[in-house]
C-alpha cells in the first residue's frame, strides 16, 4: 500500500522517542511525580473500635474494625448481624471481610445515639 506522505514510521508509531500519548515523553520517575491520592475517609482513628456498617440491600452489621484498604474493604471481628425481618434478632458471624463497594453507611457505635425523626409530622 502507498505511504501517503506520512513519513517512514511503522504503522501505529507516533513519533521518535515520545511515548505515552499526547506528545508527552515518559520519564523513568513519572509514577513517582504524581501526588498520592488520599482516601475520602480516615478510618485509622476507628481501628480497634466498634463500628456499625449498613449495606446496599438493607443488611446491617456491628463489629470491631481490624483493618481496611483504599477501596474501603473492611475486616471486622466479633461481628453481629442484625436481622430485621420477620422478627428482630442477632446472628453472630465472628471475623469477616466486608467488600467496600457494597457499603452505604459507616458509623462508630460509641458516641452515637438514636434520635427521633425531626421530619415526621407531629400526631
Amino acid at each position: 500500500m502507498a505511504d501517503r506522505g506520512r513519513g517512514s514510521a511503522p504503522r501505529g508509531a507516533r513519533g521518535g522517542s515520545v511515548r505515552g500519548g499526547r506528545g508527552t515523553p515518559i520519564s523513568s520517575g513519572a509514577a513517582l511525580d504524581k501526588p498520592k491520592r488520599e482516601a475520602i475517609l480516615d478510618l485509622s482513628k476507628y481501628v480497634n473500635e466498634r463500628i456499625r456498617v449498613k449495606f446496599t440491600g438493607g443488611r446491617e452489621v456491628t463489629g470491631t474494625l481490624k483493618g481496611y484498604d483504599q477501596l474501603l474493604n473492611l475486616v471486622l471481628d466479633e461481628v453481629e448481624e442484625e436481622i430485621l425481618e420477620p422478627q428482630i434478632h442477632k446472628r453472630t458471624l465472628g471475623l469477616v471481610v466486608l467488600r467496600g463497594p457494597t457499603i452505604t453507611l459507616l458509623s462508630p457505635v460509641d458516641g452515637s445515639e438514636e434520635i427521633e425523626n425531626p421530619f415526621l409530622a407531629p400526631e
